[in-house]
């Protein structure tokens, strides 16, 4: 779907608390709805596999949906894919076109693990959750975590890869998830802001805020991200049961405070410098909407920070 550009000036003009409350109670009822789908689903399988591109709000769903299920007498767990990681051998690791080891490749994930680990979970058994340490390149052997399945208790997998063959395609039993901010806005016919904008000022003001990384950085690194999310996650995006749409009509509207002026801030020079221009451009459009406003528990708190769940 696509918002209009008219549409969402007129909401905030008129009543901005308004819809921005509006706009995250249609976000819960989403959540609400997966959670149905998972409560129905628990006697074939208590493995969710939730899966997204980069700057999807992944996280912060994931949450919500535990919050959910567990108003429900549901306990969830979730797990990041990213502690399946193996350590890295640069020997080894696959590579890109340009000879740099391949970060978004699923085949740095310990799939035979992985689906150990289901395979004692559906059984009732306990497994150790390893935990990658980006720092060092590898897995800890001191810092898993134990955990077991009992009745009324499910486990989200969550990351990039969950709806690959070797993970998804391997449980069919389980429920699947796919989560992106999809929807464009519109003036009229005219795009105004892309879908994919969204994700990248999402990902660009979290990395420059909590990763120490300037938006220089993110962007060098967007075009591998988009790459990889061509070849191993939007293939596999139609194994879901559940489909997030995860953009948020105000969204441009509050993260142009954030993202308007570390976006301006790279230099002329970069070689991304023409699409950056049309995307700054593209945040006059909007009437701009205190981030002040905004829930706790809003999902862009996962990246513009002050949120009342913790990363």
């Amino acid at each position: 779907m696509a918002y209009q550009l008219s549409e969402i000036n007129r909401r905030v003009r008129e009543d901005a608390q308004g819809f921005l409350t509006e706009c995250d109670d249609l976000y819960k009822q989403k959540v609400a709805r997966a959670a149905d789908r998972i409560t129905a689903n628990l006697e074939k399988s208590r493995i969710v596999l939730l899966s997204g591109p980069s700057g999807s709000g992944k996280t912060t769903t994931a949450m919500k949906i535990e919050e959910e299920l567990s108003s429900r007498g549901i306990l969830s767990h979730t797990i990041s894919l990213d502690n399946y990681f193996n350590s890295c051998d640069p020997n080894t690791a696959p590579h890109t076109e340009t000879g740099d080891i391949d970060y978004e490749s699923p085949l740095l994930l310990d799939m035979d693990l992985l689906v150990s680990h289901f395979e004692c979970l559906e059984r009732g058994d306990e497994i150790a959750v390893p935990k990658f340490e980006f720092a060092r390149q590898m897995r800890s052997a001191n810092l898993c975590k134990r955990l077991h399945l009992r009745d009324n208790e499910v486990a989200i997998f969550e990351g990039i890869h969950a709806l690959n063959d070797s993970i998804a395609g391997r449980h069919p039993e389980a429920m699947t998830v796919y989560i992106s901010a999809r929807s464009n806005v519109c003036d009229g016919e005219e795009v105004r802001f892309k879908g994919t904008w969204m994700r990248l000022t999402r990902r660009a003001v979290r990395d420059y805020n909590f990763r120490g990384t300037g938006v220089a950085a993110t962007l060098a690194m967007w075009a591998n991200v988009r790459r990889g999310e061509k070849l191993y996650i939007s293939p596999y995006k139609n194994r879901a049961k559940i489909v997030f749409d995860s953009s948020l009509p105000y969204e441009v509207s509050v993260m142009c405070h954030y993202a308007k002026p570390i976006l301006e801030a790279v230099p002329a020079e970069n070689q991304r410098r023409c699409e950056l221009l049309e995307l700054i451009d593209a945040f006059q459009y909007f009437e701009p909407i205190d981030p002040v406003l905004l829930a706790p528990d809003s999902l862009l708190r996962e990246f513009i920070g002050g949120s009342t769940y913790h990363y």
